[in-house]
């Protein structure tokens, strides 16, 4: 669904309510026109749009993705530009007040109605409605809107070289200076991960709204689900029965003596289930406010996938004029608690093993359960090509990876309603940021002002949403900004310290616990945790920061390590409650490569490849030294593990270096899950692993693990492995020889089962007397928890020929999946050598890939040896994903499987193009 399907539902709703005294105009669509000094010619636009996009369209510009357009088309970032409507027709002379609502303006704008200046905008992330009433009474002719839009890099460079400006030691740059002047999105100047566009222009719907006397128009609605007596930062009692309140930011005046009601149906048959009038109302010049408490019905629970159902419900708020009903909005939602659990640890659990210190984990419903997932960042450099399609498509990617949770990356952008809708569906839980990132930010009172109205606005907008899983503060602050500028300035280091806490505990903490009770705030991403909470003091949060005991644990953690010699050093991993952040670059697909980059610049050290990887960043736009250094990690990695691609023909070569890249990223991922899932029955007792990252921006090396238009890499195909609900995994101590394999589970039930271990050769024969290994091993894993099931050192093992040897390992148990009455068999594999594979003596598997058009499935065999990273590739124009890949074969097994379509642009028989390569293809010269 686009934007304009948004709109045109959006406006039925309006439409709906015409009746109630309101007039509603859609100023959506292609009835705009674009211009600028830089431009000889007007050209057509449309709302929602940036400007970028209406360039494109009208084919003045070339694909911004485009080779290097991200800095040929620097100038569109350094120019202004002016959004005009047609003529507005239809509206309404008999009408009390005359609004101009609008959903987004990106980002510095001044509003012009009817030649009359209206407003200036300066924040990206807030909602504005503005009385015209005034103005069309006054005008002369019909109305045309003109919104003038600045440079935000001119602009923020201004504020900056201003003698009053804030001044700090340590921010993070970007290509573009001085973001932290801007409430825009961050990564529009530019990012490890992303392009540097700056894009501007009204990136959200806008209407105008009309209403007559005694009648408003609803802008903003807020529902908080909680149980009675909930606090924030506090454990929910499950007993307590449901309370909604409900509220409803208007313009327009109420009724003098207004009613508001409560009503709950089915979403599946629209029986109303109970409706129940508030008792208790307040009313302000722009809210109403009332709560229920839901006695009389018992709402089956929202459950995150994998732990249940995604029960949803109609919550519908009706104000009323004595009896008539005067507005009524309806939102779909769940009912849930959701609590981020920072409590120190507690005597009981110091008698079960865990270490001391204090809790950083999630409970759904009163229970602890495992995160997996990773970081979202923005889909897209452009939000207004976002479309309903393409998140759904990430997010059943979501699901197949089994993943549970996102961390909604700070300095992107707040996320629309359609996503979180889409992630209430699907049971993905969202760790929603507030937009600040990698810097310290102003905190003067203009500035603050403003963010405190992004801030309510944006709480109460996405509170109804059952996925809100938390509110973070902002990204890498406490644990990279603060120790830095510390580093830096040490004289001056009281003074950030009293800056972060005065933003993001003294500002945002109490207007998020003012506008919810049922979701928990941290003030940064990657946190200590907090010492204690006194909601009367200034600073209502007293955090940890680096004040730990040894042998204690608190809070999160992140890692990034680009020494790739050490990147399965199991001791070089962080050991804390939760990670939040780890991975490593690699690069995409060719397949992807090829939908920006000619033909003539496939070649792993193009200028036009290393300048599209922004890791590290240029000091300035005339090196690129250091995205070379980027690529140097990636070369070192593959080097340091691998076989070394050396193909004849430049871009099969240049495949296969994408690949080998890969190889390394889904590898070092694997490790850092296991361990991490391990630490969920270590003295940690670590709880969750989101790694770096989702999705790509756009294509280009990065994090990422599915490219920009829904291809999966390696690394999704792993983790999605590695997040299966019970695991078998090999722990080895290189250094050592030591090998330990565990069995691991997140299930909230034990599980009981059998491990098979086979030592074979790469042939694929089996190893006389199986090394001395036994066979098959039972387990028995607790709930949340993992065991030891096997231990050894290599050399102690009867191996020939380590370069020759392989340990398959095979798991299989029953038990129950969360809110399921049924047992599940839960099956695993996984696989280790004694050496790394660059050292491995491979053998040609002797791979045969066949279709079935009947069944639609694919049977990939290994005939003649074992094959490593077995690999189905597809062609492009095609996005779906196999329903396993990236997987070991050995001879004589058959492995059969399906791909699932999500797209299909080519209606052909693109199956016959599928192929199958492995680890021994990356050695073998064309």
């Amino acid at each position: 669904m686009h934007y304009q399907d948004i709109l045109t539902q959006t406006v039925l709703a309006s439409n709906l309510a015409a009746s109630l005294g309101q007039h509603v105009v859609d100023l959506s669509g292609n009835k705009w026109t674009l211009s600028s000094p830089v431009l000889n010619s007007i050209v057509p636009a449309s709302l929602p749009s940036q400007v970028h996009l209406d360039l494109y369209r009208a084919g003045l510009i070339s694909d911004p993705y485009h080779g290097l357009n991200e800095l040929n088309l620097r100038w569109i970032a350094e120019a202004t530009w002016t959004y005009t409507s047609d003529p507005i027709l239809g509206l309404l002379g008999d009408v009390e007040s005359t609004w101009l609502v609008f959903e987004g303006l990106d980002t510095f704008a001044n509003v012009s109605f009817c030649r009359n200046h209206i407003a200036f905008t300066d924040n990206q992330f807030r909602q504005y409605a503005f009385d015209v009433s005034q103005a069309l009474r006054e005008c002369k002719g019909t109305p045309i809107i003109r919104i003038d839009f600045a440079s935000a890099p001119k602009t923020v460079n201004a504020i900056a070289a201003d003698h009053s400006a804030e001044r700090w030691p340590v921010n993070i740059d970007a290509l573009f200076p001085n973001r932290w002047f801007m409430r825009k999105e961050q990564s529009d100047f530019g990012w490890d991960w992303g392009p540097a566009f700056s894009p501007a222009g009204p990136w959200k719907p806008a209407r105008i709204v009309q209403l007559r006397s005694g009648n408003i128009h609803i802008l903003n609605t807020k529902l908080d689900i909680y149980r009675k007596g909930q606090i924030n930062y506090l454990p929910p009692d499950q007993a307590k029965p449901w309370v909604v309140n409900a509220s409803l930011d208007y313009i327009g005046v109420l009724p003098r003596h207004p009613r508001l009601s409560v009503e709950i149906t089915d979403t599946e048959s629209g029986e109303v289930l109970t409706r129940q009038p508030s008792n208790d109302i307040t009313v302000t010049r722009t809210t109403i406010t009332g709560a229920v408490v839901v006695s009389d019905i018992t709402p089956e629970l929202w459950w995150p996938s994998g732990l249940g159902n995604q029960n949803l419900y109609n919550i519908t708020i009706i104000v009323h004029n004595g009896a008539k009903e005067t507005t009524r909005v309806t939102k779909r939602t769940g009912f849930r608690t959701i609590f981020l659990n920072q409590r120190n640890i507690t005597s009981s659990q110091l008698a079960r093993g865990i270490a001391p210190g204090a809790n950083w984990h999630f409970e759904v419903n009163g229970k602890e359960f495992y995160a997996k997932g990773s970081n979202l960042i923005p889909v897209d450099a452009f939000w207004p090509r976002v479309t309903t399609e393409k998140m759904a498509r990430l997010f059943d990617a979501v699901i197949a990876g089994h993943q549970n949770m996102l961390r909604v990356w700070s300095s992107g952008a707040y996320l629309h309603d359609f996503i979180y809708e889409l992630a209430d569906e699907r049971g993905i839980l969202l760790w929603s940021e507030f937009q600040f990132s990698d810097a310290l930010y102003p905190v003067n009172e203009v500035f603050l002002d403003n963010v405190a109205k992004e801030v309510v606005y944006n709480v109460r907008r996405v509170n109804y949403h059952p996925s809100l899983a938390l509110w973070a503060g902002g990204n890498e602050i406490e644990s990279l900004i603060l120790p830095l500028s510390k580093l830096v300035d040490p004289d001056n280091f009281p003074r950030y310290v009293a800056e972060y806490e005065k933003l993001y505990i003294s500002l945002i903490l109490p207007l998020v616990y003012e506008n919810t009770r049922s979701i928990s705030y941290s003030p940064s991403s990657t946190t200590e945790g907090y010492l204690s909470i006194n909601l009367s003091a200034p600073v209502p949060m007293e955090e940890r920061y680096k004040n730990r005991e040894a042998g204690h644990y608190y809070g999160d953690t992140d890692y990034y390590n680009y020494n790739t010699a050490v990147a399965f050093n199991y001791s070089s991993y962080p050991v804390g409650r939760f990670a939040n952040e780890f991975g490593f670059h690699s690069m995409p697909s060719l397949q992807t490569w090829q939908q920006a980059v000619d033909p003539a610049d496939l070649h792993f050290n193009s200028s036009v490849i290393i300048r599209r990887n922004h890791h590290y960043l240029p000091q300035n736009l005339g090196s690129w030294l250091d995205s070379a250094r980027g690529m140097g990690e990636m070369t070192l990695a593959v080097e340091n593990y691998y076989p070394i691609p050396e193909k004849s023909d430049p871009v099969a070569n240049f495949t296969a270096w994408c690949h080998a890249t890969q190889l390394f990223q889904a590898d070092f991922y694997k490790s850092q899950i296991q361990f991490y899932r391990r630490g969920s029955g270590m003295p940690e007792r670590q709880l969750g692993s989101l790694y770096w990252q989702l999705e790509d921006i756009w294509q280009a090396p990065t994090w990422a693990g599915i490219e920009y238009d829904g291809r999966w890499k390696l690394m999704h195909y792993v983790t999605r492995d590695v997040y299966q609900p019970v695991i078998v995994s090999p722990f080895w101590d290189y250094a050592t020889g030591d090998l330990e394999v565990y069995v691991t589970s997140d299930l909230w039930e034990p599980v009981k089962g059998t491990v098979t271990l086979r030592w074979m050769t790469l042939s694929g024969s089996h190893i006389d007397d199986n090394a001395g290994t036994p066979t098959t091993i039972s387990f028995n894993v607790d709930a949340i928890n993992t065991t030891s099931i096997y231990s050894t050192n290599i050399r102690d093992l009867r191996i020939l020929d380590a370069k020759d040897s392989i340990l398959i390992l095979s798991a299989s148990g029953r038990g129950h999946l969360p809110n399921s009455e049924e047992p599940t068999t839960f099956t695993h594999e996984n696989y280790f050598t004694p050496l790394f594979p660059k050292d491995l003596t491979l053998a040609d598997p002797g791979l045969a890939l066949s279709y079935d058009d009947q069944t639609e499935v694919f049977t990939v065999e290994a005939k003649l040896g074992i094959s490593l990273y077995t690999w189905l590739d597809y062609p492009a124009g095609i996005v779906g994903y196999f329903e396993e890949n990236a997987f070991v074969l050995v001879p004589g097994q058959r492995k059969q499987i399906k791909f699932i379509t999500q797209l299909d642009c080519e209606d052909g028989e693109w199956q016959k193009n599928v192929t199958v390569r492995s680890l021994w293809d990356q050695k073998v010269r064309d």
